[in-house]
Order: C-alpha cells, then structure tokens, then sequence
C-alpha cells in the first residue's frame, strides 16, 4: 500500500509547482516539507516501530518469563511506518495525481 503522507505532500508540491512556477520560493518550502514528512514516515516512525518490538519482546521476558504478558501489559504498537518502497509509491502516486488534476482543471 503506498504511504498517505507521502502522496499527499508530493500532491501538494508538486500542485503548487503547477501553479506558480517550479522556480518560485513557495514550492521550495513546499518540498522542503515534502521531504521532511517522508523522511519521518519512512525513517523516525519506522526506526519507533523497531523499537517498540524489541521493548515488547524485552518486557514479555522479563515479566513473566514464559512470553504471556500480564494484564497490566499493554503492548506497544509495532507497525508505525513506512517501508522505502510504500513511501516511493506515494511519491508516484502524488505526482500521477497532481499530473491529472492540472490536466483536467482549468
């Protein structure tokens, strides 16, 4: 599945491109924020969701040392970002759709 975020902001991007010049200070900053939401999505958020294995894989241990979590537990989500792969189908699928919207609108 590509990544949301990535689409959303290359869509963004690249919009604003269209509209007032790939040259123009507003798309830089709009791709400068492009790129620091990818590099959470890919890169912060998923090193997070690593961590998270590995704290929940460490607490089962030593809690209860059979790999049963107590009650009082309460695992950590695992999956919180995204892979390259699903980040650059979002850039595609950003850019597609920008591409398409800009054909179709006046």
């Amino acid at each position: 599945m590509p990544s949301s975020h990535s689409a959303v902001v290359t869509a963004a991007a690249a919009g604003i491109g269209h509209y007032v010049g790939f040259d123009s200070p507003l798309f830089a900053l709009a791709f400068a924020i492009a790129m620091v939401v990818i590099y959470d999505a890919t890169n912060i958020r998923r090193q997070a969701g690593f961590h998270a294995q590995q704290i929940n894989l460490i607490i089962e241990k030593l809690i209860t040392g059979e790999g049963k979590p107590t009650d009082e537990f309460e695992q950590l989500r695992e999956v919180l970002g995204h892979s390259p792969a699903e980040a650059l189908g979002g850039i595609i699928l950003g850019i597609l759709l920008s591409l398409i919207s800009w054909q179709i609108w006046p």
